[in-house]
């Protein structure tokens, strides 16, 4: 699946957008029909340590899903975002599979 990076206001290191790409291709597994995903990076001007925010939005045929998750680090915003996609992403399968 091609994921298209995008940090807003800082620069990513190789290091976090190849962790960013293992994670969404597991998705793959889940549906095989994603079309693409784009992933936006941001870093908040707070005091409060839970500053790094992870956006992501998964295309597929006849819909989309988007996820927001605010975290202390990229990583850990990473992970609870994909695995609230796998549930998106398992519902909608189900969905389809019952009307068919």
């Amino acid at each position: 699946m091609k994921v298209n990076t995008q940090s807003v206001n800082f620069t990513a290191d190789a290091k976090l957008i190849d962790f960013i790409q293992k994670r969404m291709d597991k998705l793959d597994l889940f549906y095989d029909k994603i079309i693409q995903s784009d992933v936006y990076l941001k870093v908040e001007n707070t005091s409060d340590k839970e500053n790094k925010i992870f956006e992501a939005k998964v295309s597929v045929p006849g819909d989309s899903f988007i996820v927001k998750k605010q975290c202390k680090t990229f990583e850990e915003a990473v992970d609870s975002a994909v695995a609230s996609l796998e549930r998106k992403i398992k519902k909608r399968k189900e969905k389809l599979r019952s009307h068919i």
